[in-house]
């Protein structure tokens, strides 16, 4: 098994509780990417891109995640970060790159406060119209696809845990 369990995925995919609860089951610790940047700009993310506009946005995530060098952890990336070639490839080299799969209609069911969650979304754009953009970079980068839709946290993260040959009692 690789040192580290990267998340990736649409928002509103369960990257942070689905992370934490894997670190928990695991016994890894869990970082979550989107707070490191909130951590390190002192600001919300939703703040962030209004400020600095989406590009800088994402060049301060790529920056916060070529820098997690760590073992043993479940990292939660943000929706945005497979657009950081660089970001994207210093977390496969420090672990597995695991894609929560869920469909556009979950997604949509599931993120209701786009204007606050603080998603990397051009204005005019709708979730459909990023889960397109984003399907095919997921993809790219994923070294394992956990099929979510119709699953519970729970059931998702024994598909990962067996998947990475860490088996874990879930009640």
């Amino acid at each position: 098994m690789k040192k580290n369990i990267v998340l990736i995925g649409m928002p509103g995919s369960g990257k942070s509780t689905i992370g934490v609860l894997l670190a928990k089951a695991i016994n890894y610790q869990f970082i979550d990417g989107d707070l490191l940047i909130q951590r390190q700009e002192k600001k919300t993310l939703v703040d962030i891109i209004n400020e600095k506009g989406i590009d800088a946005f994402l060049a301060i995530e790529n920056q916060v995640l070529r820098e997690i060098n760590t073992e043993a952890s479940v990292i939660a990336t943000g929706g945005s970060a497979i657009f950081s070639e660089e970001a994207m490839k210093h977390l496969g080299e420090q672990g597995l790159i695991v894609y929560l799969d869920v469909s556009c209609e979950e997604i949509i069911r599931r993120v209701n406060n786009i204007s606050t969650r603080g998603i990397a979304m051009k204005p005019g754009k709708t979730l459909a119209d990023l889960y397109e953009e984003r399907k095919p970079y997921y993809e790219k980068y994923a070294q394992l696809t956990i099929p979510c839709d119709g699953k519970t946290m729970e059931q998702c993260v024994q598909a990962i845990a067996l998947s990475v040959d860490n088996p874990v009692r879930m009640c």
